[in-house]
């Protein structure tokens, strides 16, 4: 993964193109949700990305708490800013937060590492639909509104049980969906491994608005259209 590919800098200010935000998603994390879209009226930056970029810049710390304030639009310019004890803000111009992580334990600042970590995190992040979303709305009994889908990150945890590892794979450990009226918090639990052995945990909480009763022929047909969004990206690619 070229990082650089996906943002620009300019001294400490950074920016998201639509282009390069919603190609990272779509072929680094394999997200197709369609906030990410190029010409999404609702576009946002995607949270993985923000993460990549955190780890690319402070490094890995053994545990990392990842906090999402607010949706970051395309050419906005931010700015990452660490205190004296190593805690993170993405801030825009106007010093509004977007993001915070606070971190603890030892730290280790490297890029190649980082990229490897952060791309085999975002993948795993971006098999949330259908893969992981359609079971557990079926198991609660309601579902995203499919003319208007909205997962959003709330928040993430990472705890490295130790920092002396080279690429580490993720897997689910749990998921679940928890739903209140119309509003879903959707948790899933994940672990790292590396040669067999966990060497780390972690949790990732999203929430869904506008809930309604599960229909099956509603949510098939939100599979076909992203099965079908996918492929026609993917094809486009390779033209």
């Amino acid at each position: 993964m070229q990082l650089n590919n996906y943002f620009s800098q300019n001294d400490d200010q950074l920016t998201f193109s639509r282009q390069q935000a919603s190609h990272f998603a779509k072929l680094v994390a394999g997200d197709f949700n369609p906030i990410h879209d190029e010409d999404s009226k609702r576009f946002c930056v995607p949270g993985d990305l923000l993460f990549s970029v955190l780890l690319a810049k402070s490094g890995i710390s053994q545990k990392m708490d990842v906090s999402f304030a607010g949706m970051i639009s395309d050419n906005m310019s931010v700015t990452f800013q660490e205190d004296a004890q190593g805690h993170m803000e993405v801030l825009d111009a106007n010093g509004k937060c977007y993001l915070t992580m606070t971190r603890e334990g030892d730290n280790v600042v490297d890029e190649k590492l980082a990229a490897c970590v952060a791309e085999n995190y975002v993948k795993f992040s971006g098999m949330n639909f259908p893969h992981i979303m359609v079971p557990l709305m079926e198991k609660s009994g309601m579902m995203i509104n499919p003319d208007r889908p909205l997962v959003i990150y709330e928040s993430m945890q990472l705890n490295f049980h130790h920092l002396d590892f080279c690429a580490p794979t993720v897997e689910l450990s749990d998921s679940a969906m928890e739903v209140n009226g119309k509003r879903g918090t959707v948790t899933l639990a994940f672990c790292f491994k590396e040669n067999g052995q966990v060497i780390g945990e972690g949790k990732k909480t999203m929430v869904c608005s506008g809930l309604r009763e599960f229909e099956h022929s509603a949510v098939d047909a939100l599979v076909d259209k992203f099965n079908s969004r996918k492929a026609e990206f993917l094809s486009a690619q390779r033209v």
